[in-house]
């Protein structure tokens, strides 16, 4: 692994074969990465530890389905604001709501844009009339629900 001067990572061969291995599955020994990389299991650690001081390596966590905890409705919606200045007092509102999963400060129509889930449409309207549309700054929204989430990956290495 190299870092350039922009702070830019540049990944060899090795470190694309231990991120692609992480990505895949973050509980795999590192002995087994090891042995199928034929390198030290110290190799491996060293390697890991560059990757995360280097900020590449964001956390590790586990991942759950919301569905077995019947969370089925996920949905995004485009938050329109009384002005852009109205953005961090928003979020720290949203930060509040647990089933807001994601908040992106947009250009286009929105001012932010959010993916919940909710359990039904029921819950998504409730959240949506009881607590979004109810934050002072926000002017409307706009939802679309997600009928099937297709594609769920990171990027390629």
């Amino acid at each position: 692994m190299r870092i350039h001067e922009n702070g830019q990572v540049e990944l060899d061969g090795i470190d694309k074969l231990i991120l692609n291995a992480f990505m895949e599955d973050a509980n795999i020994p590192v002995s087994q990465l090891a042995k199928e990389l034929s390198i030290s299991n110290t190799a491996v650690h060293q390697r890991i530890k560059k990757l995360e001081n280097s900020g590449l390596i964001n956390s590790t966590k586990t991942i759950i389905n919301p569905n077995v905890l019947g969370y089925s409705t996920m949905s995004f919606v485009g938050v329109f604001m009384d002005k852009p200045s109205s953005y961090k007092t928003v979020i720290r509102s949203l930060e509040e709501i647990p089933e807001v999963v994601e908040a992106h400060f947009t250009t286009g129509n929105y001012g932010i844009f959010l993916k919940l889930l909710c359990k039904d449409n029921m819950h998504l309207m409730n959240v949506l009339n009881q607590k979004i549309q109810q934050i002072d700054g926000v002017t409307r929204t706009e939802t679309i629900i997600s009928l099937e989430q297709t594609i769920n990956r990171q990027i390629k290495l």
